[in-house]
């Protein structure tokens, strides 16, 4: 309880600006991430890091895993508008409404692995993916940094809702004391 007093007096003293300015940071840092990778590693070229990583350069045409890839080329202008649809609400909704510090910063996740996204999109049709991660025969779809803060944004919403509804059941059990 007392985290959440401490993001309200931080939300209270850094103006919305600040929660822009993030976003911004993140998406940069995601495009300059893909940017470098696309250039030291050839198109569908990996370098192996570790036995269980590897940096590699693959661009998907597809959602997550890979989803649609093959469709034909119409899932570009499907991913592209599903992508507005979800960063443009979020963004007013963060800035515009009162809302819990924790879920607006959760948004900025949101907007900013949506918006990286987007940015390859609407520039190539596809998503620069860069990181790749692997286990003897079990391999995980390469992924870059916009999937890994939409990622932790979820991870973090869905530990907000949980403490959420433990501070609601416990309220109401002692207030039916």
């Amino acid at each position: 309880m007392e985290e959440l007093f401490v993001a309200q007096a931080f939300w209270r003293v850094y103006p919305r600006w600040v929660w822009v300015v993030v976003v911004l940071m993140l998406i940069l840092l995601d495009q300059i991430t893909k940017d470098f990778f696309a250039s030291i590693i050839p198109l569908g070229e990996s370098i192996e890091v570790t036995s269980w990583f590897n940096f590699v350069h693959l661009l998907n045409t597809g959602a997550a895993f890979s989803i649609l890839a093959d469709a034909g080329g119409w899932q570009r202008w499907f991913f592209i508008s599903l992508s507005v649809l979800v960063v443009v609400p979020i963004t007013v909704l963060c800035l515009l409404k009162k809302i819990d510090p924790a879920e607006r910063w959760i948004g900025a996740g949101v907007v900013a692995g949506g918006g990286g996204n987007l940015i390859d999109r609407v520039q190539t049709g596809a998503v620069v993916d860069f990181l790749d991660v692997h286990w003897r025969s079990l391999h995980w779809p390469a992924f870059n940094l916009a999937d890994v803060f939409i990622v932790c944004a979820m991870i973090a919403w869905v530990g907000l809702s949980i403490a959420i509804s433990k501070r609601k059941a416990t309220g109401l059990r002692e207030e039916s004391q």
